[in-house]
């Protein structure tokens, strides 16, 4: 195959025990579900996973909790999946919440290199424990720490072979951070199209930051 196009087996490879992964999607919307069938299909277990939330019970990034794969979560909710909750509730899974836009923040940080960002947001409550209070022009700010993670599992609406990437609508929510925020990033595409079918201006992720896209085109059997 051109480019940075792998096959399932290829991808499902690539992950191993105690890794992290942070994964793009809200609310179910935006979920590289062909991917997490990979995470799923390696038998890999005991993972970190940053993710916006754990969608709904078995299903879209659910069903790695449903599976018992993850042992601790970093996210900004988890409402939505009774499982998740049980799990928390009983000490089976860890779990770190951060304010949506600070989580947010952590990941671009991630990506960009940075350390951390400061923030006024969870001052004075239970976000603030642990963390590092920093005084500028006489106002305090938490310390919100960078997030990066081993593995990046993003949808894309597009992907060329290069790996540069579009995305359509509200599926983009968290997509483009983590696709720059870990080691190795992997795609979950919509449709695979030429080099600049879609032209240059139209490119949100650009391909230096993708390493594989899944495919099925032509797959081995």
């Amino acid at each position: 195959m051109p480019g940075k196009f792998a096959f399932a087996d290829e991808i499902t490879g690539l992950f191993e025990d105690g890794q992290t992964l942070i994964c793009g999607g809200f609310a179910n919307c935006g979920v590289p579900n062909h991917l997490i069938q990979c995470v799923i299909d390696s038998g890999a277990r005991h993972f970190t996973l940053i993710s916006n939330d754990s969608g709904d019970a078995d299903l879209t990034i659910g069903r790695l909790i449903h599976h018992g794969l993850v042992d601790k979560l970093i996210a900004s909710h988890i409402g939505r999946n009774t499982e998740t909750v049980a799990l928390v509730e009983t000490g089976k899974i860890q779990l770190e919440l951060v304010p949506q836009g600070s989580l947010a923040e952590r990941i671009r940080c991630g990506g960009a290199g940075l350390g951390g960002v400061l923030t006024k947001t969870g001052l004075g409550t239970m976000v603030e424990e642990g963390k590092h209070r920093v005084v500028v022009n006489g106002e305090v700010f938490l310390l919100e720490t960078a997030l990066r993670a081993d593995i990046a599992l993003v949808r894309a609406r597009t992907a060329d072979p290069l790996g540069n990437l579009t995305y359509r609508g509200t599926m983009r929510n968290f997509n483009p951070l983590v696709a720059k925020a870990a080691q190795m990033t992997l795609v979950d595409a919509d449709m695979l199209v030429d080099v600049d079918e879609y032209g240059v201006d139209r490119i949100v992720t650009p391909g230096v930051y993708v390493d594989k896209i899944l495919t099925t085109q032509g797959e081995n059997k």
